[in-house]
């Protein structure tokens, strides 16, 4: 196995963690509409029972819209964390209410660090738009951006999409690829996501996925299910795209790609500044509705 490990960086983790599979996977859950989320208390404690576990090393950044910051704060004072919780904050009341949601979290800084700023963008994103998202984000905040992808959309539509996700890396934000939702039509087909994935690695900013619910693509689709699409799948495709992966395959085999044990294997191949450049282009997934995955991992034997 050329993929080597480090250890997490938990005090409370004495498991080590592949640098592959390092704070990749978010908890999403807050993102869910409210009459299906779970409530905040049980969110809450379920990450930091996952964070502060044995695999805490898989665990990223818990996700929260800025209308639902109050009460995490609040069960977050309740629940007092043994270190900060890295926050998510996704825009869902608009970018006027970014300084006073960053000034509660900056506030409450032994609860919670902000990580990342995340904000839909409208299809003909521009050059003035974003940089009005960046006045609202620190500098050592990072601004995540998702164009809003044409659902069932034309030829061109579709482009309009993948350039204005050129226009996001190139201003230096972190394109978001949404890849599920209630709806078929939220799951993007897989020469969108080809697509998506050839233009953020050309950009060289990396980028996001949220609505994720394999680790791997399911073999069995249905008339209400197109497909959905793997997080091993993602990562095989982006180590691939730089030319670390199977030299022969290409990267939309490695999004049909149902084996699980082979996608894997060629990612336990790897080697360790393939799994750099890997990571540094795919950052980060939220997973729905298990937030992290651990038995699907341990099964295909990426986790101890």
């Amino acid at each position: 196995m050329a993929v080597t490990t480090v250890p997490s960086g938990s005090p409370a983790d004495p498991w080590p963690i592949s640098p592959l599979l390092s704070g990749l996977v978010d908890d999403t859950s807050l993102l869910q509409p409210r009459m299906v989320a779970p409530g905040i208390d049980a969110v809450v404690a379920r990450y930091l029972s996952a964070r502060d576990g044995s695999y805490g090393g898989l665990v990223g950044h818990l996700v929260c819209p800025a209308s639902r910051l109050p009460a995490l704060v609040t069960e977050l004072a309740r629940s007092a964390p043994a270190r900060p919780v890295d926050l998510a904050l996704v825009v869902d009341t608009g970018l006027g209410a970014v300084p006073k949601a960053l000034s509660t979290v900056f506030s409450r800084s032994t609860l919670l660090t902000p990580r990342t700023v995340e904000t839909a963008a409208p299809p003909d994103v521009d050059a003035v738009w974003l940089e009005r998202v960046s006045e609202f984000v620190p500098e050592d905040v990072t601004a995540v951006v998702e164009p809003r992808r044409p659902l069932e959309g034309t030829a061109e539509e579709t482009d309009a999409w993948l350039d204005a996700v050129r226009r996001v890396a190139e201003h230096g934000c972190v394109p978001k690829l949404r890849v599920g939702g209630p709806r078929i039509s939220d799951v993007p087909t897989i020469s969108d996501v080809e697509r998506f994935v050839d233009v953020a690695v050309s950009a060289g900013r990396g980028f996001t996925a949220m609505g994720l619910r394999d680790v791997v693509r399911p073999s069995v689709e249905t008339e209400t299910d197109r497909g959905r699409h793997g997080v091993l799948n993602l990562l095989v495709a982006v180590a691939r795209a730089i030319g670390s992966g199977e030299p022969e395959r290409s990267v939309s085999e490695a999004l049909h790609e149902t084996d699980g044990p082979a996608l894997a294997a060629e990612l336990q191949r790897l080697p360790e500044r393939g799994v750099e450049g890997v990571r540094g282009l795919f950052a980060r997934c939220g997973v729905d509705p298990e937030p992290v995955p651990i038995s699907a991992l341990v099964a295909l034997g990426l986790l101890d």
